[in-house]
């Protein structure tokens, strides 16, 4: 996985290369989290080396969920600046346009929150309607208006957000 620290920095700097999935289902949309924190973001992570964005995101679903997405195309690149546990934090993001497999009926369930794992950390998955977005700890926080925007036109967007502070 490409993930750069630089501990001889005061704030101890990390940088990594991230991949998600934008999975929409009726007007809803699926975001995940460690199960127990306060924020939300889309299903994925961090690619390998030598892996490409898209892989990354089918790779991810498969471990994390058990599920089998196809990747339709680029959405978004954003490039994010923020501090979390105290470091600062640099993450280029590469978001898809994903669908899910037909046989993946258990996970179109929007009423529920559906256990995944990574590693040996439990992750909650959940589908938020559109009308949610707003008022929730969602990252990156442009995801709170644009993602079920039908109005985006031209894909992938580049988007730059930087943590005010």
């Amino acid at each position: 996985m490409l993930v750069i620290d630089r501990p001889d920095r005061p704030d101890g700097f990390h940088f990594q290369v991230r991949a998600a999935a934008l999975l929409r289902h009726d007007d809803h949309l699926l975001l995940h989290r460690l199960a127990g924190d306060a924020f939300w973001s889309l299903p994925g992570g961090r690619v390998e080396p030598g892996e490409d964005s898209a892989a990354t995101v089918v790779r991810e679903l498969r471990e994390e969920l058990g599920v089998t997405v196809r990747v339709t195309g680029a959405a978004w690149i954003c490039e994010s600046f923020f501090r979390h546990q105290g470091r600062s934090r640099q993450e280029l993001g590469f978001i898809h346009h994903a669908v899910l497999d037909d046989a993946t009926v258990a996970l179109a369930d929007t009423g529920r929150v559906h256990a995944g794992l990574e590693d040996h950390l439990a992750l909650e998955f959940r589908w938020f309607r559109a009308a949610e977005l707003p008022a929730l700890a969602v990252y990156p926080v442009f995801l709170r208006s644009a993602a079920l925007d039908p109005r985006q036109g031209h894909w992938p967007r580049h988007v730059v957000e930087r943590e005010a502070g």
